[in-house]
Protein backbone atom coordinates (compact mmCIF):
# COMPACT_ATOMS: atom_id res chain seq x y z
CA UNK A 1 0.00 0.00 0.00
CA UNK A 2 1.10 3.52 -0.63
CA UNK A 3 -0.29 6.83 0.51
CA UNK A 4 -0.66 10.02 -1.46
CA UNK A 5 -0.91 13.35 0.37
CA UNK A 6 -3.74 15.61 -0.79
CA UNK A 7 -3.75 19.36 -1.17
CA UNK A 8 -5.24 19.89 2.29
CA UNK A 9 -2.65 17.77 4.01
CA UNK A 10 -4.76 14.68 4.44
CA UNK A 11 -3.70 11.46 2.93
CA UNK A 12 -5.60 8.65 1.35
CA UNK A 13 -4.73 5.14 0.32
CA UNK A 14 -3.46 4.44 -3.22
CA UNK A 15 -4.29 1.43 -5.31
CA UNK A 16 -3.20 -1.98 -4.17
CA UNK A 17 -0.64 -4.33 -5.82
CA UNK A 18 -3.27 -5.86 -8.10
CA UNK A 19 -4.26 -2.48 -9.51
CA UNK A 20 -0.60 -1.51 -10.06
CA UNK A 21 0.06 -4.69 -12.09
CA UNK A 22 -3.06 -4.04 -14.17
CA UNK A 23 -1.97 -0.49 -15.02
CA UNK A 24 1.54 -1.68 -15.99
CA UNK A 25 0.07 -4.39 -18.25
CA UNK A 26 -2.30 -1.94 -19.89
CA UNK A 27 0.53 0.54 -20.50
CA UNK A 28 2.75 -2.16 -22.04
CA UNK A 29 -0.11 -3.38 -24.27
CA UNK A 30 -0.68 0.16 -25.50
CA UNK A 31 3.02 0.54 -26.43
CA UNK A 32 3.06 -2.77 -28.36
CA UNK A 33 -0.10 -1.80 -30.23
CA UNK A 34 1.40 1.56 -31.15
CA UNK A 35 4.55 -0.18 -32.50
CA UNK A 36 2.49 -2.56 -34.59
CA UNK A 37 0.50 0.29 -36.09
CA UNK A 38 3.72 2.16 -36.91
CA UNK A 39 5.23 -0.91 -38.60
CA UNK A 40 2.07 -1.51 -40.63
CA UNK A 41 1.99 2.08 -41.89
CA UNK A 42 5.69 1.92 -42.75
CA UNK A 43 5.14 -1.31 -44.70
CA UNK A 44 2.23 0.22 -46.60
CA UNK A 45 4.31 3.30 -47.42
CA UNK A 46 7.35 1.26 -48.65
CA UNK A 47 5.17 -1.01 -50.77
CA UNK A 48 3.44 1.90 -52.43
CA UNK A 49 6.77 3.66 -53.06
CA UNK A 50 8.27 0.49 -54.62
CA UNK A 51 5.17 0.06 -56.78
CA UNK A 52 5.38 3.65 -57.96
CA UNK A 53 9.10 3.25 -58.74
CA UNK A 54 8.40 0.04 -60.64
CA UNK A 55 5.71 1.78 -62.66
CA UNK A 56 8.00 4.73 -63.39
CA UNK A 57 10.87 2.40 -64.32
CA UNK A 58 8.65 0.38 -66.64
CA UNK A 59 7.35 3.51 -68.21
CA UNK A 60 10.86 4.86 -68.70
CA UNK A 61 12.28 1.68 -70.23
CA UNK A 62 9.31 0.87 -72.37
CA UNK A 63 8.68 4.36 -73.64
CA UNK A 64 11.90 6.35 -73.30
CA UNK A 65 15.14 4.31 -73.33
CA UNK A 66 15.00 3.12 -76.94
CA UNK A 67 12.34 4.02 -79.49
CA UNK A 68 12.24 2.93 -83.10
CA UNK A 69 10.52 4.50 -86.12
CA UNK A 70 10.59 2.81 -89.53
CA UNK A 71 10.73 5.18 -92.54
CA UNK A 72 10.76 3.32 -95.82
CA UNK A 73 13.94 1.27 -96.09
CA UNK A 74 15.49 2.87 -93.01
CA UNK A 75 14.99 2.56 -89.28
CA UNK A 76 15.56 5.46 -86.93
CA UNK A 77 16.37 4.54 -83.34
CA UNK A 78 16.38 7.11 -80.55
CA UNK A 79 18.12 6.28 -77.27
CA UNK A 80 17.54 8.44 -74.21
CA UNK A 81 17.78 8.24 -70.48
CA UNK A 82 20.15 6.16 -68.42
CA UNK A 83 21.79 3.14 -70.08
CA UNK A 84 23.10 1.50 -66.93
CA UNK A 85 22.99 -1.87 -65.24
CA UNK A 86 19.91 -0.74 -63.28
CA UNK A 87 17.81 -1.18 -66.43
CA UNK A 88 19.70 -4.19 -67.77
CA UNK A 89 16.78 -6.57 -68.31
CA UNK A 90 14.63 -4.02 -70.17
CA UNK A 91 17.55 -2.74 -72.24
CA UNK A 92 18.45 -6.26 -73.40
CA UNK A 93 14.85 -6.84 -74.48
CA UNK A 94 14.73 -3.51 -76.33
CA UNK A 95 18.06 -4.15 -78.06
CA UNK A 96 16.94 -7.60 -79.24
CA UNK A 97 13.68 -6.11 -80.50
CA UNK A 98 15.53 -3.35 -82.37
CA UNK A 99 17.87 -5.89 -84.03
CA UNK A 100 14.84 -7.88 -85.15
CA UNK A 101 13.20 -4.73 -86.57
CA UNK A 102 16.40 -3.84 -88.44
CA UNK A 103 16.32 -7.10 -90.38
CA UNK A 104 13.65 -5.65 -92.69
CA UNK A 105 15.46 -2.41 -93.55
CA UNK A 106 18.65 -1.50 -95.36
CA UNK A 107 19.93 1.31 -93.15
CA UNK A 108 19.76 2.12 -89.44
CA UNK A 109 20.29 5.52 -87.79
CA UNK A 110 20.92 5.56 -84.06
CA UNK A 111 20.59 8.86 -82.21
CA UNK A 112 22.41 8.83 -78.82
CA UNK A 113 21.99 12.54 -78.05
CA UNK A 114 19.39 11.89 -75.38
CA UNK A 115 21.54 9.48 -73.34
CA UNK A 116 22.58 11.28 -70.16
CA UNK A 117 24.29 8.37 -68.36
CA UNK A 118 25.97 5.17 -69.54
CA UNK A 119 28.13 2.57 -67.83
CA UNK A 120 30.07 -0.45 -69.05
CA UNK A 121 26.95 -2.57 -69.25
CA UNK A 122 25.15 0.02 -71.36
CA UNK A 123 28.21 0.37 -73.58
CA UNK A 124 28.24 -3.39 -74.16
CA UNK A 125 24.54 -3.32 -75.07
CA UNK A 126 25.19 -0.51 -77.53
CA UNK A 127 28.08 -2.49 -79.01
CA UNK A 128 25.86 -5.57 -79.23
CA UNK A 129 23.27 -3.51 -81.09
CA UNK A 130 25.86 -2.22 -83.55
CA UNK A 131 27.40 -5.67 -84.09
CA UNK A 132 23.95 -7.21 -84.55
CA UNK A 133 23.20 -4.86 -87.43
CA UNK A 134 26.70 -5.36 -88.86
CA UNK A 135 26.35 -9.15 -88.85
CA UNK A 136 23.03 -8.76 -90.75
CA UNK A 137 24.78 -6.59 -93.37
CA UNK A 138 22.86 -3.49 -92.33
CA UNK A 139 24.61 -0.14 -92.47
CA UNK A 140 24.30 1.66 -89.13
CA UNK A 141 25.18 5.25 -88.29
CA UNK A 142 25.58 6.40 -84.67
CA UNK A 143 25.15 10.16 -84.09
CA UNK A 144 24.79 12.47 -81.13
CA UNK A 145 27.07 10.55 -78.76
CA UNK A 146 28.40 12.83 -76.05
CA UNK A 147 32.13 13.39 -76.07
CA UNK A 148 32.82 12.14 -72.54
CA UNK A 149 31.23 8.77 -73.43
CA UNK A 150 33.47 8.12 -76.44
CA UNK A 151 36.41 6.73 -74.45
CA UNK A 152 34.29 3.97 -72.88
CA UNK A 153 32.50 3.22 -76.17
CA UNK A 154 35.78 2.96 -78.09
CA UNK A 155 37.32 0.70 -75.41
CA UNK A 156 34.35 -1.66 -75.58
CA UNK A 157 34.35 -1.56 -79.37
CA UNK A 158 37.96 -2.79 -79.48
CA UNK A 159 37.35 -5.71 -77.13
CA UNK A 160 36.09 -9.25 -77.56
CA UNK A 161 36.41 -9.40 -81.33
CA UNK A 162 36.48 -12.79 -82.97
CA UNK A 163 39.95 -13.54 -84.25
CA UNK A 164 40.20 -14.30 -87.94
CA UNK A 165 40.75 -17.92 -88.91
CA UNK A 166 44.44 -18.40 -89.63
CA UNK A 167 45.19 -21.25 -92.00
CA UNK A 168 47.38 -23.99 -90.57
CA UNK A 169 50.98 -23.72 -91.77
CA UNK A 170 52.44 -26.40 -93.99
CA UNK A 171 54.79 -29.09 -92.80
CA UNK A 172 57.89 -27.33 -94.12
CA UNK A 173 56.88 -23.99 -92.62
CA UNK A 174 56.14 -25.60 -89.25
CA UNK A 175 59.45 -27.49 -89.27
CA UNK A 176 61.35 -24.32 -90.20
CA UNK A 177 59.62 -22.42 -87.38
CA UNK A 178 60.52 -25.10 -84.84
CA UNK A 179 64.14 -25.14 -85.98
CA UNK A 180 64.31 -21.35 -85.77
CA UNK A 181 62.82 -21.41 -82.27
CA UNK A 182 65.31 -24.07 -81.16
CA UNK A 183 68.22 -22.07 -82.56
CA UNK A 184 67.05 -18.97 -80.71
CA UNK A 185 66.82 -20.94 -77.45
CA UNK A 186 70.33 -22.35 -77.93
CA UNK A 187 71.71 -18.89 -78.66
CA UNK A 188 70.00 -17.48 -75.56
CA UNK A 189 71.34 -20.27 -73.34
CA UNK A 190 74.88 -19.84 -74.66
CA UNK A 191 74.74 -16.11 -73.99
CA UNK A 192 73.52 -16.74 -70.44
CA UNK A 193 76.28 -19.28 -69.79
CA UNK A 194 78.96 -16.96 -71.15
CA UNK A 195 77.56 -14.13 -69.04
CA UNK A 196 77.63 -16.30 -65.91
CA UNK A 197 81.20 -17.40 -66.66
CA UNK A 198 82.27 -13.76 -67.01
CA UNK A 199 80.53 -12.86 -63.74
CA UNK A 200 82.36 -15.71 -61.98
CA UNK A 201 85.70 -14.55 -63.40
CA UNK A 202 85.08 -10.99 -62.17
CA UNK A 203 84.03 -12.26 -58.73
CA UNK A 204 87.18 -14.40 -58.56
CA UNK A 205 89.35 -11.40 -59.42
CA UNK A 206 87.71 -9.37 -56.66
CA UNK A 207 88.35 -12.22 -54.23
CA UNK A 208 92.01 -12.37 -55.26
CA UNK A 209 92.34 -8.64 -54.62
CA UNK A 210 90.55 -8.85 -51.27
CA UNK A 211 90.71 -12.47 -50.01
CA UNK A 212 88.72 -11.61 -46.87
CA UNK A 213 85.60 -11.32 -49.02
CA UNK A 214 85.67 -15.02 -49.89
CA UNK A 215 83.09 -17.01 -47.93
CA UNK A 216 85.25 -19.92 -46.80
CA UNK A 217 82.65 -21.32 -44.38
CA UNK A 218 80.06 -21.55 -47.15
CA UNK A 219 82.55 -23.19 -49.49
CA UNK A 220 83.54 -25.81 -46.90
CA UNK A 221 79.88 -26.52 -46.19
CA UNK A 222 79.12 -27.13 -49.85
CA UNK A 223 82.32 -29.14 -50.26
CA UNK A 224 81.16 -31.45 -47.50
CA UNK A 225 77.74 -31.83 -49.15
CA UNK A 226 79.00 -32.27 -52.70
CA UNK A 227 82.13 -34.27 -51.92
CA UNK A 228 82.10 -36.19 -48.69
CA UNK A 229 78.40 -37.16 -48.70
CA UNK A 230 78.64 -38.38 -52.30
CA UNK A 231 81.59 -40.73 -51.74
CA UNK A 232 79.51 -43.79 -50.87
CA UNK A 233 77.19 -43.68 -53.88
CA UNK A 234 80.00 -42.77 -56.27
CA UNK A 235 82.19 -45.65 -55.08
CA UNK A 236 79.33 -48.14 -55.21
CA UNK A 237 78.20 -47.27 -58.74
CA UNK A 238 81.69 -47.08 -60.24
CA UNK A 239 82.60 -50.39 -58.54
CA UNK A 240 79.63 -52.05 -60.26
CA UNK A 241 80.41 -50.44 -63.61
CA UNK A 242 84.02 -51.63 -63.47
CA UNK A 243 82.85 -55.15 -62.60
CA UNK A 244 80.36 -55.17 -65.50
CA UNK A 245 82.95 -53.94 -68.01
CA UNK A 246 85.42 -56.60 -66.89
CA UNK A 247 82.82 -59.39 -67.05
CA UNK A 248 81.68 -58.45 -70.54
CA UNK A 249 85.27 -58.11 -71.73
CA UNK A 250 86.25 -61.55 -70.39
CA UNK A 251 83.13 -63.11 -71.88
CA UNK A 252 83.98 -61.77 -75.36
CA UNK A 253 87.80 -62.13 -75.28
CA UNK A 254 87.64 -65.70 -73.97
CA UNK A 255 86.73 -66.91 -77.45
CA UNK A 256 90.14 -65.80 -78.66
CA UNK A 257 92.06 -66.82 -75.54
CA UNK A 258 92.91 -63.18 -74.82
CA UNK A 259 91.40 -62.71 -71.35
CA UNK A 260 94.52 -60.86 -70.19
CA UNK A 261 93.81 -57.97 -72.57
CA UNK A 262 90.70 -57.19 -70.54
CA UNK A 263 92.98 -55.56 -67.98
CA UNK A 264 94.33 -53.13 -70.58
CA UNK A 265 90.85 -52.36 -71.85
CA UNK A 266 89.53 -51.81 -68.34
CA UNK A 267 92.43 -49.58 -67.34
CA UNK A 268 92.23 -47.37 -70.42
CA UNK A 269 88.43 -46.99 -70.29
CA UNK A 270 88.24 -46.31 -66.57
CA UNK A 271 91.17 -43.96 -66.17
CA UNK A 272 90.71 -42.09 -69.43
CA UNK A 273 86.92 -41.93 -70.04
CA UNK A 274 84.45 -43.95 -68.00
CA UNK A 275 85.62 -43.02 -64.51
CA UNK A 276 85.45 -39.24 -64.82
CA UNK A 277 82.46 -39.24 -67.19
CA UNK A 278 80.24 -41.42 -64.98
CA UNK A 279 81.16 -39.41 -61.89
CA UNK A 280 80.44 -36.11 -63.67
CA UNK A 281 77.03 -37.36 -64.85
CA UNK A 282 76.11 -38.48 -61.34
CA UNK A 283 77.25 -35.17 -59.86
CA UNK A 284 75.19 -33.30 -62.48
CA UNK A 285 72.11 -35.22 -61.41
CA UNK A 286 72.81 -35.06 -57.69
CA UNK A 287 74.50 -31.75 -56.94
CA UNK A 288 73.52 -29.79 -60.05
CA UNK A 289 69.83 -30.33 -59.40
CA UNK A 290 70.38 -29.39 -55.75
CA UNK A 291 72.05 -26.11 -56.73
CA UNK A 292 69.25 -25.26 -59.14
CA UNK A 293 66.54 -26.01 -56.58
CA UNK A 294 68.28 -23.98 -53.86
CA UNK A 295 68.88 -20.92 -56.03
CA UNK A 296 65.39 -21.22 -57.53
CA UNK A 297 63.80 -21.27 -54.09
CA UNK A 298 65.81 -18.19 -53.12
CA UNK A 299 64.66 -16.49 -56.32
CA UNK A 300 61.02 -17.35 -55.58
CA UNK A 301 61.26 -15.94 -52.04
CA UNK A 302 63.04 -12.84 -53.37
CA UNK A 303 66.14 -13.53 -51.28
CA UNK A 304 68.36 -12.80 -54.29
CA UNK A 305 66.71 -9.37 -54.66
CA UNK A 306 67.17 -8.81 -50.93
CA UNK A 307 70.91 -9.44 -51.27
CA UNK A 308 71.13 -6.89 -54.08
CA UNK A 309 69.15 -4.40 -51.98
CA UNK A 310 71.68 -4.83 -49.16
CA UNK A 311 74.51 -4.09 -51.59
CA UNK A 312 75.81 -7.68 -51.83
CA UNK A 313 76.65 -9.47 -55.05
CA UNK A 314 74.62 -12.72 -55.39
CA UNK A 315 77.33 -14.18 -57.63
CA UNK A 316 79.94 -13.68 -54.94
CA UNK A 317 77.72 -14.73 -52.03
CA UNK A 318 75.71 -17.63 -53.44
CA UNK A 319 77.24 -18.97 -56.64
CA UNK A 320 81.04 -18.67 -56.30
CA UNK A 321 81.33 -20.83 -53.12
CA UNK A 322 79.20 -23.53 -54.74
CA UNK A 323 81.18 -23.58 -57.97
CA UNK A 324 84.53 -23.63 -56.15
CA UNK A 325 83.36 -26.54 -53.96
CA UNK A 326 82.24 -28.40 -57.08
CA UNK A 327 85.56 -27.79 -58.88
CA UNK A 328 87.46 -29.15 -55.88
CA UNK A 329 85.18 -32.10 -55.18
CA UNK A 330 84.73 -33.53 -58.68
CA UNK A 331 88.42 -34.43 -59.33
CA UNK A 332 88.63 -36.17 -55.95
CA UNK A 333 85.42 -38.08 -56.60
CA UNK A 334 86.62 -39.00 -60.09
CA UNK A 335 89.83 -40.40 -58.60
CA UNK A 336 87.92 -42.43 -56.00
CA UNK A 337 85.48 -43.63 -58.66
CA UNK A 338 88.27 -44.73 -60.97
CA UNK A 339 89.97 -46.67 -58.17
CA UNK A 340 86.66 -48.31 -57.21
CA UNK A 341 85.99 -49.30 -60.83
CA UNK A 342 89.46 -50.82 -61.17
CA UNK A 343 88.97 -52.71 -57.91
CA UNK A 344 85.61 -54.05 -59.06
CA UNK A 345 87.09 -55.07 -62.39
CA UNK A 346 90.03 -56.72 -60.63
CA UNK A 347 87.71 -58.85 -58.47
CA UNK A 348 85.75 -60.01 -61.52
CA UNK A 349 88.99 -60.81 -63.39
CA UNK A 350 90.15 -62.85 -60.41
CA UNK A 351 86.98 -64.85 -59.70
CA UNK A 352 85.46 -65.01 -63.18
CA UNK A 353 88.41 -64.73 -65.54
CA UNK A 354 91.08 -66.56 -63.55
CA UNK A 355 93.46 -63.57 -63.62
CA UNK A 356 95.20 -63.37 -60.24
CA UNK A 357 95.74 -59.95 -58.60
CA UNK A 358 99.49 -59.98 -59.27
CA UNK A 359 98.97 -60.39 -63.02
CA UNK A 360 96.22 -57.76 -62.93
CA UNK A 361 98.45 -55.17 -61.24
CA UNK A 362 101.38 -56.03 -63.54
CA UNK A 363 99.24 -55.30 -66.59
CA UNK A 364 98.04 -52.03 -65.08
CA UNK A 365 101.61 -50.89 -64.46
CA UNK A 366 102.38 -51.32 -68.14
CA UNK A 367 99.77 -48.70 -69.05
CA UNK A 368 100.91 -45.15 -69.67
CA UNK A 369 100.39 -42.64 -66.90
CA UNK A 370 99.05 -40.26 -69.56
CA UNK A 371 95.70 -42.04 -69.42
CA UNK A 372 95.26 -40.99 -65.81
CA UNK A 373 96.39 -37.41 -66.55
CA UNK A 374 93.93 -37.13 -69.45
CA UNK A 375 91.04 -38.35 -67.31
CA UNK A 376 91.78 -36.16 -64.31
CA UNK A 377 92.34 -33.02 -66.41
CA UNK A 378 88.73 -33.16 -67.62
CA UNK A 379 87.20 -33.14 -64.14
CA UNK A 380 87.60 -29.42 -63.20
CA UNK A 381 86.16 -28.25 -66.52
CA UNK A 382 83.21 -30.61 -66.22
CA UNK A 383 82.61 -29.34 -62.70
CA UNK A 384 82.70 -25.74 -63.93
CA UNK A 385 80.16 -26.53 -66.65
CA UNK A 386 77.83 -28.23 -64.15
CA UNK A 387 78.06 -25.29 -61.73
CA UNK A 388 77.41 -22.66 -64.42
CA UNK A 389 74.41 -24.52 -65.87
CA UNK A 390 72.91 -25.17 -62.43
CA UNK A 391 73.34 -21.53 -61.38
CA UNK A 392 71.90 -20.08 -64.58
CA UNK A 393 68.85 -22.33 -64.54
CA UNK A 394 68.27 -21.63 -60.85
CA UNK A 395 68.20 -17.88 -61.45
CA UNK A 396 65.71 -18.40 -64.31
CA UNK A 397 63.03 -19.71 -61.93
CA UNK A 398 59.83 -17.68 -61.82
CA UNK A 399 57.40 -17.36 -58.96
CA UNK A 400 55.78 -20.81 -59.10
CA UNK A 401 56.62 -24.34 -58.01
CA UNK A 402 55.97 -25.54 -61.57
CA UNK A 403 58.73 -23.26 -62.83
CA UNK A 404 61.07 -24.57 -60.13
CA UNK A 405 60.49 -28.19 -61.11
CA UNK A 406 60.84 -27.47 -64.81
CA UNK A 407 64.10 -25.54 -64.41
CA UNK A 408 65.54 -28.26 -62.18
CA UNK A 409 64.81 -30.89 -64.82
CA UNK A 410 66.20 -28.68 -67.59
CA UNK A 411 69.33 -28.06 -65.52
CA UNK A 412 70.10 -31.77 -65.16
CA UNK A 413 69.48 -32.52 -68.84
CA UNK A 414 71.58 -29.60 -70.10
CA UNK A 415 74.39 -30.29 -67.65
CA UNK A 416 74.67 -33.93 -68.68
CA UNK A 417 74.58 -32.99 -72.35
CA UNK A 418 77.29 -30.35 -71.95
CA UNK A 419 79.43 -32.72 -69.87
CA UNK A 420 79.41 -35.19 -72.75
CA UNK A 421 80.19 -32.37 -75.19
CA UNK A 422 83.15 -31.28 -73.05
CA UNK A 423 84.37 -34.87 -72.95
CA UNK A 424 84.21 -35.05 -76.74
CA UNK A 425 86.14 -31.79 -77.07
CA UNK A 426 88.89 -33.09 -74.79
CA UNK A 427 89.04 -36.41 -76.64
CA UNK A 428 89.55 -34.57 -79.90
CA UNK A 429 92.14 -32.25 -78.37
CA UNK A 430 94.25 -35.01 -76.77
CA UNK A 431 94.05 -37.12 -79.91
CA UNK A 432 95.38 -34.22 -81.94
CA UNK A 433 98.42 -33.80 -79.65
CA UNK A 434 99.10 -37.54 -79.47
CA UNK A 435 98.07 -38.27 -75.89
Amino acid sequence: MWKRRTRGGSSRQGPGPESSRFFCFFKRFKEIARDWVYCYRKWRHCGATHQRRQVVRTALTDESLLRGLAQGDSLRLTAVGSWTAQYAADLERLVDRAVAQGAAVARVDLDMAGVDNIDTYGAWLLERLVRGFAEADRRITVVGLQEHFRGLINEVHQSNHKLPDIPAPGVLVSAAAQVSHAVNLIRRDLLLYVEMFGALVLATLRILIRPRRFRLTSMVHHLERVGWRAVSIIVLITFLIGAIIAQQGIFRFRRFGAELYVVDMLGVLVMREIGVLIVAIMIAGRSGSSYTAELGSMKMREEVDALQTMGLDPIEVLILPRVVALVIALPMLAFLGSMAALYGGGLVCWFYGGINPDSFMEELRDLSFNHFIVGMSKAPFMALVIGIVASVEGLQVKGSSESLGMQTTVSVVKAIFLVIVVDGVFVTFFASIGM
